[in-house]
């Protein structure tokens, strides 16, 4: 097995957050050490972090829109990393397509759609247009707690 292979196979593990280096270890056939070596390595490398994440759907008053923004200016990376320091936003992800950038944004009966726009988004220079898709329902979709 490749090292790669192996990080993907830990990283597969991983998802269930609760499971201990040794069960990921017996089940890979590698120790411990190998496990904690690795998670350590791709936690410092910026591919794995570790936390805690929520399914929206089952909180209550909570939910979570796709906003897709256009902007004025051709500098995406920028405006993506300022849009992503906004309250609410779990990500932001510059694409291509008819929009510019994609956020995904929790929120809830405290903070909404009204507030993150007025609060958050007007705060920001430079955008052109803006789409808002309301996730309804959602399916494997966890987030970090960004409220």
């Amino acid at each position: 097995m490749s090292k790669d292979d192996l990080n993907r196979q830990i990283i597969r593990h991983l998802r269930d957050g609760r499971k201990s280096f040794s069960e990921i270890a017996t089940s890979l056939d590698v120790t411990t050490n190998t496990i904690r070596a690795r998670v350590n390595k791709l936690i410092k490398q910026g591919v794995v972090d570790i936390n805690g994440v929520v399914d929206p759907d089952k909180m209550d008053n909570h939910f979570v829109v796709i906003v897709g923004l256009k902007l004025n200016t051709m500098n995406l990376v920028k405006k993506g990393k300022e849009l992503s320091t906004l309250k609410g936003v779990v990500s932001t992800a510059v694409v291509t397509g008819q929009f510019d950038l994609i956020l995904t944004v929790l929120l809830n009966d405290k903070f909404g759609l009204e507030e993150f726009y007025t609060q958050e988004v007007s705060k920001i220079k430079g955008l052109r247009s803006s789409e808002t898709f309301v996730v309804y329902k959602n399916y494997n979709l966890k987030v970090p707690y960004v409220l």
